[in-house]
């Protein structure tokens, strides 16, 4: 409160630290670390508030006694509570709830008994903060409206109701914050080069202004990058500490499986650098090795640097294209993107085909007057706005190459409205197949093996029914929130129970988040006929021409048939398996009905090697390969398991089946299929669902007919 000392947060990666700095002399002093975020001063300073994660808690808010450094647990309720603003009055503090049901809410906490009062509350409000005036009379906060956020002023006095004080058309007013004498609110905002600008607005309202920073002193001798790669890519760059470079424009996210920040790059970048030694590691897509340089950037100077990047394997050569097919443009992040705001990271990744999902924050549909963004026909990137639709209780489904959006967007127990209906995702699948459109089912297995005693209840509810009843197309088998392992275990029940589904990848990351994946770093290949269309691109998807990746690529060949295709049926085959991989990898299969007939080493990474043996066949089934390492530590990935698996080539005709395998596979599913229904009585416990209940019925029946 004096001026004379700034708190704030040190992000090294690994842990939150929450620091103190004199600002006359330099000296810092940690005061906490963990998770610890949100530092405010107490009014007479000799105190901050902030929040962190100690062992066996949530997210809590938690004081810290400057002088002897003696913290005290302030509040203990289950979910997170952040962003801890101490009222004038030294006995209050206004704060932000996030419940693990999803709500959201701003705080007015006593701090003598811990009496409260909820001034505000909403549904999954993201990035939402309030500030206290500094006479503690109002707050201003950011809350989302009909069109865009909007920046607003509540009374403590009377918080019934608050007034507008600022908002736009898509806009994002960030982090409010008052200034000392309580005439402006200063707000950040994000422009469409993704860069945050400061502005301030009248605490009585009106027009914004912008608060123009003229000149950045970066307290040390600076020079100047230039950054060539010959094309789009990946890049993260630091100076001489360790320190990440980012450019002006541009967004700048971070790989938590890795550790590092990134930006993409056109194919040349120029960086304001301190003067030193600055070391740049550069990737494209999944295919190419990283490369680093290190260059010394004298003070004053212009220096240009070349990376040279080199596919281990050029996958478009051999008629792939590579895809992400589930992931969201907007999703709680500070910027609000626009379709061309992909390209740059399309490119930069190496994907031809994009699906972006629109998707609910709880009941709120955002992005709707995007849907019909797409891209001009057989151009690359391919961009096509799909639907997720989240019926939450009974599994998450992907709608792709559909035209009209599905209504409702959710539904089942833990929603607002709809929460009994007696309503099946067969509805949203139907409405796919009716547009021409393919389904998937999304993240669908988080556990190694959902055929255990406590996996079986792992898979979602209405999957298998779905599956049983021909109206799934497609698995999603890597991404972001998946196993890949356990749905591949699951996936394999499906394909000898004679069913057709195929394979499917996305990251299912939020492009407008900070701390995120790269889109296209899970992902399936797929290998069209004729020119790249969408409909070129759905029919090759549909009919299994592809596979799926975290990392390696691969290239299967069994007597000359590719995933998609049909093999005669005979003894024996002859097998040709590609694998180019930047990752470690710990197995290499060719599986047949889902058990390893042969295996090979793996050459130390990076490596291209071919594979060659001759397997055994049976009357029916499929063939496929499949890669597995261990944990990713490294780039071009960002999942977190190394793994790639082709579709299957079929044995005699496309779906057959081998029948001892059937009969197992069957009787997995309906193992899993008991747990599934068990759990639906549970969450629709007093509810009437026939209709449910007779899909089950009906699943079962035809899993026991197959299995004869």
């Amino acid at each position: 409160p004096d001026g004379q000392a700034l708190a704030f947060v040190r992000d090294d990666s690994r842990t939150l630290a929450i620091v103190v700095r004199d600002l006359a002399s330099g000296q810092e002093r940690e005061i906490d670390r963990g998770m610890a975020m949100d530092p405010s001063f107490t009014p007479d300073g000799t105190a901050l508030l902030y929040t962190n994660l100690q062992a066996g808690s949530d997210l809590d808010l938690w004081r810290a006694d400057r002088r002897t450094g003696a913290r005290q647990h302030v509040t203990t309720d289950p979910g997170l509570e952040l962003s801890p603003r101490p009222h004038p009055d030294g006995q209050r503090i206004l704060y932000m709830s996030k419940t693990r049901a999803g709500g959201d809410q701003v705080r007015l906490r006593t701090i003598a008994g811990g009496t409260e009062q909820t001034l505000l509350a909403g549904q999954i409000v993201s990035h939402a903060r309030a500030a206290l005036s500094p006479d503690g009379q109002y707050i201003a906060f950011h809350w989302p409206g009909a069109s865009g956020w909007e920046l607003r002023l509540l009374s403590l006095d009377r918080p019934s109701s608050s007034v507008l004080l600022y908002t736009r058309a898509r806009s994002r007013p960030l982090a409010p914050a008052w200034s000392a004498d309580g005439r402006w609110v200063y707000f950040s905002e994000g422009d469409r080069a993704q860069r945050l600008r400061l502005y301030r607005v009248a605490a009585h309202g009106g027009a914004p202004e912008e608060v123009i920073v003229r000149r950045w002193d970066y307290g040390v001798p600076m020079g100047r990058l230039v950054i060539q790669t010959g094309g789009p890519a990946r890049l993260h760059v630091t100076d001489h500490t360790g320190h990440p470079l980012i450019p002006d424009e541009g967004m700048a996210r971070f790989d938590g499986q890795n550790g590092l920040v990134y930006v993409h790059s056109p194919g040349s970048m120029v960086l304001d650098v301190p003067a030193g030694t600055v070391r740049v590691r550069a990737t494209r897509g999944l295919a190419t090795p990283v490369r680093e340089t290190n260059t010394m950037v004298p003070a004053g100077r212009r220096v240009t640097t070349s990376v040279t990047l080199t596919p281990l394997w050029n996958a478009a050569a051999h008629g792939w294209v590579s895809s992400d097919l589930h992931f969201h443009l907007n999703y709680g992040g500070y910027f609000d993107l626009l379709p061309r705001d992909l390209t740059l990271g399309l490119r930069a990744e190496d994907v031809d085909v994009a699906t972006p999902l629109l998707a609910n924050l709880h009941h709120r549909y955002e992005d709707q007057e995007l849907w019909a963004s797409r891209s001009a026909p057989r151009t690359s990137p391919l961009v096509v706005f799909g639907q997720e639709v989240r019926s939450h209780f009974l599994g998450h489904v992907g709608l792709l190459g559909t035209r009209d959006l599905f209504w409702p967007w959710t539904w089942g127990p833990g929603y607002d409205a709809y929460g009994r209906d007696d309503r099946s995702n067969a509805e949203p699948l139907a409405a796919a197949r009716a547009q021409g459109g393919l389904s998937a089912y999304v993240h669908p297995v988080d556990v190694n093996d959902p055929f255990t005693t406590e996996g079986l209840a792992a898979p979602p509810l209405n999957l298998i029914p779905d599956a049983v009843h021909g109206r799934v197309d497609l698995l999603e088998i890597v991404g972001l929130w998946n196993n890949s392992v356990g749905t591949t275990e699951l996936w394999y029940r499906l394909l000898n129970a004679g069913l057709d589904v195929m394979p499917s990848g996305g990251t299912d990351m939020m492009a407008d988040l900070h701390r995120t994946m790269a889109v296209g770093t899970a992902r399936v290949y797929v290998h069209p006929r004729g020119p790249l269309s969408w409909a070129s691109y759905q029919a090759a998807l549909k009919a299994g021409r592809s596979f799926v990746t975290t990392g390696p690529l691969l290239d299967l060949r069994v007597q000359g048939a590719r995933p998609g295709d049909v093999l005669p049926v005979a003894a024996r085959a002859e097998v040709s398996l590609g694998v180019h991989s930047a990752l470690p990898v710990d197995s290499i299969a060719i599986v047949v009905n889902g058990v390893t007939v042969a295996s090979a080493p793996a050459p130390a990474a990076p490596f291209s090697t071919t594979i060659r043996r001759t397997i055994p066949l049976p009357p029916g089934g499929w063939v496929a390969a499949r890669v597995v390492g261990g944990t990713v530590d490294r780039w071009p990935a960002m999942a977190d398991r190394t793994f790639a698996h082709t579709a299957p080539i079929w044995i005699g005709q496309r779906l057959s089946t081998d029948p001892a395998a059937r009969r197992d596979a069957v009787a997995d599913l309906l193992r899993a299929l008991a747990v599934a229904e068990a759990r639906l009585d549970v969450g629709y416990a007093g509810a009437r669902i026939p209709g449910l209940k007779a899909e089950f019925t009906a699943a079962r029946e035809r899993l026991q007919a197959i299995s004869r």
